[in-house]
């Protein structure tokens, strides 16, 4: 983890999103798809705290070489001020942050789902999935054509691609959840990475469940400080040896998690994540393949 001083190369519109490319060698060099970094903001009473952004590309060779990439969805204040960032500026930024994917060594299919911005880290990690050897197919979804993220990207990277918006206007009609098990049994997946809001990742991690499929998702949940010490961004997870559950925090233990061990009611419903254990204990999760 390191604290630098990053000089923004360029902003550009991404149909409702914008790109933001910057230089940060010393964080380029040890980003891993799924982690992110902290964004200082500037002064001001609605700028209290950091931003922080998923790593959407490192470049560690070539012309780009030392370059991070980010996707801002300006949905308010501080990702808006993100957005309007120009060229030569400088921001203060602190990563790599966070536990990313890791990469199954025995399996070789893996199925990405991504739903609106979720994709600029998923994009990162098929890249990394194909350097390895490994295949990988996707399904993308969105509500329009416009919050579908780099569909060419999609296409590049993956044998097979989904792309699924709510009103028609990009591929077919519908969500994720409406392609998802032809994509995985097209691509005779035997891995599943996601990303997105969530309601669809439970739903997704429910499928998976079903059918056996280990699986990793990076969870959004709001964010204090992003060092762990907060402790505002937790989630309940299961004990692998089914004992019981701790709430791990996404900033440090996160934000991904294998959704076998997610307490999606606990976390997503209205009951308190400090309920006891129940009766019957919590199930024994098996590890993520070798």
């Amino acid at each position: 983890m390191k604290r630098v001083r990053a000089e923004v190369l360029s902003t550009r519109k991404l149909g409702a999103y914008h790109q933001l490319t910057v230089v940060a060698p010393e964080i380029a060099e040890k980003a891993r798809p799924g982690q992110f970094v902290a964004v200082q903001m500037p002064e001001g009473r609605e700028f209290l705290l950091r931003r922080h952004l998923a790593i959407h590309d490192a470049s560690r060779r070539g012309g780009w070489a030392g370059t991070l990439e980010f996707v801002i969805d300006p949905a308010g204040p501080g990702t808006s001020w993100l957005a309007s960032t120009r060229a030569h500026s400088f921001l203060d930024l602190i990563g790599p942050l966070g536990k990313g994917f890791s990469h199954p060594r025995r399996l070789s299919n893996c199925l990405l789902v991504a739903e609106r911005h979720g994709a600029a880290t998923l994009y990162f990690l098929a890249q990394e999935l194909v350097a390895a050897g490994k295949r990988v197919d996707m399904v993308v979804g969105a509500e329009t054509l416009e919050r579908v993220l780099k569909p060419i990207d999609a296409k590049r990277l993956s044998q097979t691609v989904a792309i699924v918006t709510a009103d028609g206007t990009l591929g077919d009609r519908g969500g994720v959840m409406d392609v998802l098990a032809e994509a995985a049994e097209r691509s005779k997946a035997q891995v599943v990475y996601a990303a997105g809001p969530a309601r669809t990742l439970e739903r997704i991690a429910a499928f998976c469940k079903e059918r056996g499929l280990p699986a990793q998702m990076a969870l959004e949940e709001r964010m204090g400080c992003g060092y762990g010490l907060c402790q505002t961004c937790v989630v309940p997870v299961a004990r692998k040896d089914g004992s019981g559950y701790d709430n791990l925090r996404t900033c440090m233990d996160g934000p991904v998690f294998n959704p076998a061990r997610v307490l999606w009611d606990r976390w997503l419903g209205e009951r308190p994540t400090m309920l006891p254990t129940p009766p019957e204990g919590l199930p024994v999760v098996r590890a993520w393949p070798g």
